[in-house]
């Protein structure tokens, strides 16, 4: 994995934080925190993994993390009272244990 690739995959996880923090503080107007906790939140989650799919070691895992991506960009301009408002939550824990699977091997001696 590149420096510029990782370094724009941990700006982006920091925004995510922020916007986890801010909207489970309610630090501002409720509508400010519906935007920063349910749709910049995956937003910025869906284009990590979108950066993170590229540098998968496992091939058979990129299109998979790729969707993953899709569905949390894809899921956070769904209305919350879509019937299909919960892909972006599938789209964020496919993209995490797909994160998790792909991790090295720790060889133990």
């Amino acid at each position: 994995m590149n420096t510029n690739t990782q370094t724009i995959q941990g700006i982006l996880s920091i925004g995510a934080i922020l916007c986890l923090v801010v909207g489970f503080f309610n630090l501002f107007s409720p509508e400010i925190n519906d935007l920063l906790y349910n749709k910049l939140f995956y937003i910025l989650i869906g284009v990590s993994f979108f950066f993170q799919a590229p540098t998968l070691g496992n091939k058979n895992l990129l299109y998979p993390m790729y969707a993953a991506a899709a569905l949390c960009v894809i899921g956070a301009f769904l209305p919350k009272e879509s019937q299909f408002g919960m892909i972006k939550t599938i789209g964020l824990f496919a993209g995490v244990i797909l994160s998790i699977f792909n991790r090295p091997k720790v060889s133990r001696q």
